[in-house]
């Protein structure tokens, strides 16, 4: 794919960046013009990978082993892309689970570690980021179209972490306004992706556009927002979902 050079002389850090959307959002970020690092907790080789991509559009790529758990690992996660590239302009934070259960089933453990990485684990990366961002900078947040549609049973847990990352980034771009940092959230729909393997076959017949999206239509928009073309969009949720949400 031919990408405009836009984001030159930029760095960015991706949260959640070995594989899947995350994955696709660091080699987007490459191809027009930044160098990137990423994070990666269980998949070294598909960092790996995903490096080599980077490194293949002529940019420098950083795999950065970081559990989004781990308050003291995601803020060297971010010190370390600033000592590699010397600044951050860019943040972008895909890191999540998903774990499906009815809501008189689920477990305490898997309620504490979903809003562990989902909804503390994005503040932490948000925070860590503003510490180091420099003014004008732009933070991404990847959440999910189920913030405002469930569409299915078993969700409550995940639903209600990804409606909370869209009135968190409502509140964090208030706070960064003065630096001239935007803060946006991107909602996407089924992905085809290792978390949706498994059942995005049978979400299909609930999206008006009847196909999954790929992760390079998810980038597209990260890049977008990551832009000075998008420097007057800050607060919001876009919703990337075929029109399930309609």
């Amino acid at each position: 794919m031919e990408a405009s050079r836009t984001l030159e002389g930029k760095t960015a850090i991706v949260f959640g960046g070995s594989r899947g959307i995350g994955a696709a959002a660091a080699r987007r970020l490459a191809q027009e013009g930044a160098d990137v690092a990423l994070t990666y907790v269980s998949t070294p080789q598909r960092a790996a990978e995903t490096v080599a991509a980077i490194e293949a559009t002529g940019r420098a790529g950083l795999a950065i082993h970081a559990d989004s758990a781990d308050p003291a690992a995601i803020r060297a996660a971010v010190s370390q892309a600033v000592e590699r590239f010397g600044k951050l302009n860019i943040a972008v934070i895909n890191a999540g689970i998903l774990k499906l259960g009815d809501i008189a089933t689920v477990s305490v453990e898997d309620l504490d570690r979903m809003l562990g990485i989902n909804v503390r684990g994005v503040f932490l990366a948000i925070q860590a980021a503003a510490a180091q961002i420099g003014d004008g900078g732009r933070i991404v947040t990847i959440g999910s179209n189920t913030a405002v549609r469930s569409g299915h049973r078993g969700s409550s847990v995940y639903s209600m972490t990804k409606a909370a990352v869209a009135v968190m980034v409502k509140g964090a771009a208030l706070d960064l306004a003065s630096r001239g940092i935007t803060v946006n959230n991107i909602q996407p729909g089924p992905t085809i992706t290792d978390m949706t393997a498994g059942h995005v076959e049978a979400i299909k017949p609930l999206i008006p556009l009847g196909r999954a999206a790929d992760p390079d239509e998810i980038a597209g928009l990260v890049a977008w927002l990551a832009r000075r073309e998008s420097g007057y969009m800050t607060g919001s949720s876009l919703t990337i979902d075929g029109g399930m949400a309609l």
